[in-house]
């Protein structure tokens, strides 16, 4: 992938984002004509912020499986000879009682500074980078970020304004709250959507005349319904960055994935190993968010907060 960045300098940056459920490390070669190519990226499904909506704190098994993540990537980084690193964690840690615990022991085990991001920052960061993909016709836009703790609204305007909030809704958090039976019982799904409902109207206002805007959809979640929409049988981010995902596909996945258990699930053309258990919960936030505020379509970005983590850090770099 090649992304535009404006700067004269080349330089090889890292960026790593700590996620709920996932972690994702990209590094990048920013190039003196500007653009940055992309030179290494991984992700993983390591659910740190299991458990955590009902017990308030990172679970040990958790934070080692991120550490060990970190440990084993840090050695790649170093191979990459990379000038800067930033390192970033979202919903989990920021909501964690142990957060200093995790924070202390990253630091200690990795060499790894974390900077743990607000809800607001989560949101600033995953525009800077969706906006380094996008179809040139888009300007004014409604980004949409489904983590795994939490959903983030960024509403961009084509005079450079900006409205972000950050709800406590993620695919993580929503489905240890409601969706307990395998496959989910109808009143577990009507429970859920309520909850989503509740949360959105807290954010009204960021929404008026919002289908003026592009609704641009990126992380896990989407990027996993745009493969299966489509039945591809492996991950191609050309046939998923700025696919058109419909209000009428996003209903028709939802039906087919709430009529399997989990492990039928994990059979489907599309879906991302280790997915099958909270793809439900995350295709019902979609399809509220896209009912709740009158889109009708969805635009999927495979660019998100982890390609905003390497664009400002090259552009401070850069200053």
């Amino acid at each position: 992938m090649n992304y535009k960045l404006e700067g004269t300098i080349n330089m090889i940056v890292a960026g790593i984002d700590i996620g709920t459920l996932t972690c994702r490390l990209l590094i990048a070669e920013v190039q003196a004509d500007g653009s940055f190519r992309e030179l290494e990226a991984d992700r993983r499904l390591l659910r740190l912020g299991e458990g955590l909506d009902e017990t308030g704190s990172l679970g040990l098994p958790a934070m080692t499986r991120v550490v060990e993540a970190l440990s084993q990537w840090r050695g790649r980084i170093s191979m990459r000879r990379a000038e800067a690193t930033v390192v970033v964690a979202t919903s989990a840690v920021r909501d964690a009682k142990n957060q200093r615990e995790f924070l202390d022991r990253v630091k200690r085990e990795t060499g790894f500074e974390v900077e743990v991001l607000s809800g607001t920052e989560e949101a600033r960061r995953t525009l800077s980078g969706m906006k380094h993909g996008l179809l040139p016709q888009v300007d004014s836009l409604l980004g949409l970020d489904i983590g795994g703790g939490s959903t983030e609204f960024i509403r961009a305007f084509n005079d450079e304004r900006l409205q972000v909030a950050s709800l406590n809704i993620g695919v993580v958090r929503l489905s240890e709250r409601c969706l307990h039976a395998d496959p989910p019982e109808p009143q577990e799904l009507a429970s859920a959507e309520r909850i989503i409902r509740q949360e959105l109207e807290s954010i009204r206002s960021i929404a008026v005349d919002a289908t003026k805007a592009t609704l641009v959809g990126t992380a896990g979640t989407i990027t996993t319904l745009a493969a299966m929409a489509q039945r591809l049988s492996h991950y191609e981010s050309a046939r998923i960055h700025n696919y058109w995902l419909s209000l009428e596909t996003v209903c028709q996945l939802q039906k087919e994935l709430c009529a399997r258990k989990a492990e039928e699930r994990a059979q489907l053309p599309g879906l991302e190993p280790g997915r099958e258990g909270v793809i439900v919960a995350g295709t019902v936030i979609l399809r509220t968010v896209m009912g709740t505020f009158g889109f009708e379509r969805c635009l999927v970005s495979d660019y998100g907060l982890r390609e905003g983590i390497i664009v400002e850090c090259a552009e401070r770099l850069r200053r």
